[in-house]
C-alpha cells in the first residue's frame, strides 16, 4: 500500500474520524492537544473512546493540515 494514500477510519459509535497519511505534516496538535485520543506512539494511535465525542470533534477541527476530518454517524431507529 503507498503510504501517501493511506486512508483510516477510526470509531466510537458516535463520530468517526478520518485520517489520510499524505495530508499529514505531523505538527502533533492532535497528540498534544488529546493525547487520551490521539497517540502515535500506540497501535491504533487513534482511539476515538479516550474522549466525549464533543471533545474529539473540537480537537479533529484544530488540524492544520486537514488529514484529519471526521463524520457524525447515523443514529439506528
Amino acid at each position: 500500500m503507498d503510504r501517501e494514500k493511506v486512508h483510516k477510519e477510526y470509531t466510537n459509535g458516535e463520530v468517526t474520524v478520518v485520517w489520510q497519511s499524505g495530508k499529514c505534516v505531523h505538527s502533533a496538535i492532535c497528540f498534544h492537544g488529546l493525547p487520551s485520543v490521539f497517540d502515535p506512539r500506540k497501535k491504533p494511535w487513534v482511539t476515538p473512546e479516550g474522549a466525549d465525542t464533543k471533545t474529539i470533534v473540537e480537537q479533529v477541527k484544530r488540524c492544520p493540515s486537514g488529514a484529519l476530518s471526521y463524520y457524525m454517524n447515523a443514529k439506528s431507529t
